[in-house]
């Protein structure tokens, strides 16, 4: 699976929940039966995830698994001290143990995200 782009919009603030839904080659819901996802945010793709600008979603594969849907969460406390000023990059990858043992990581969705920002604090 390659990693699709998409940029993001988050309003500075507010409860933020991003629904990603993955289809394989024939349009078929991409099977996500024993696969975690993790998902994070940063100013610059080399800063560190020690970073104090570095986000982690609280991302979960949604019930059923096999209807390849994830889900990616950000609380309104989050997204209030976020920056507006520039963009932050964001990916987001799933992970597995292969037959072998192998810890295999890919990663299926990825782009910019801008902070639009509040005016009622």
């Amino acid at each position: 699976m390659q990693p699709n782009y998409e940029d993001i919009t988050i309003q500075q603030g507010t409860d933020v929940s991003v629904e990603v839904h993955l289809i394989t080659d024939s349009d078929g819901a991409f099977d996500l039966t024993n696969r975690s996802v993790a998902a994070k945010m940063k100013r610059n793709y080399a800063d560190s995830a020690a970073d104090p600008d570095t986000v982690s979603f609280n991302a979960i594969v949604a019930t059923p698994p096999t209807d390849g849907i994830i889900t990616l969460a950000l609380t309104n406390a989050q997204t209030d001290v976020l920056k507006t000023r520039g963009r932050y990059v964001y990916d987001v990858e799933l992970s597995f143990t292969d037959s072998d043992g192998n810890s295999i990581i890919q990663r299926v969705l990825e782009g910019q995200i801008e902070v639009s920002p509040s005016v009622t604090k």
